[in-house]
């Protein structure tokens, strides 16, 4: 069973930046997707960011372009996601999520169904 283990959410003010980390435990794919997903109170989870485990294959929302960047370390089965110049919209639990795959081409990254694997979330809180 796969475990995603994030860490590094935290009260930030407007302008400010974070780093978060998911670990993934286990991991037998060799090729797969890791993503970030966040959800504000009273609103759908949503996709913020996806990265496969080779060149190419990075997606972002638009909400976060430029300000956001996904990372992986796949030795360690980790990926991050440096938040800069943050704003109080982006508040919300960040989710981790992963799935295994066999190519980059993943127009569908954002959607909720599309992942077989979820860590518990951390929260990210943004002040104006």
């Amino acid at each position: 069973q796969v475990q995603l283990v994030e860490s590094g959410g935290g009260s930030v003010q407007a302008g400010g930046s974070l780093r978060l980390s998911c670990a993934a435990s286990t991991y037998t794919y060799s090729s797969n997707f890791m993503a970030w997903f966040r959800q504000a109170p009273g609103k759908e989870r949503e996709g913020v960011a996806a990265k496969y485990t080779g060149s190419g294959g990075t997606y972002y929302a638009d909400s976060v372009k430029d300000r956001f960047t996904i990372s992986r370390d796949n030795a360690k089965n980790t990926v991050y996601l440096q938040m800069n110049r943050l704003k109080p919209e982006d508040t919300g639990m960040y989710y981790c999520a992963a799935r295994p795959a066999s190519s980059w081409y993943f127009p569908h990254w954002y959607g909720v169904d599309e992942y077989n694997y979820w860590g518990q979330g951390t929260q990210v809180t943004v002040s104006s």
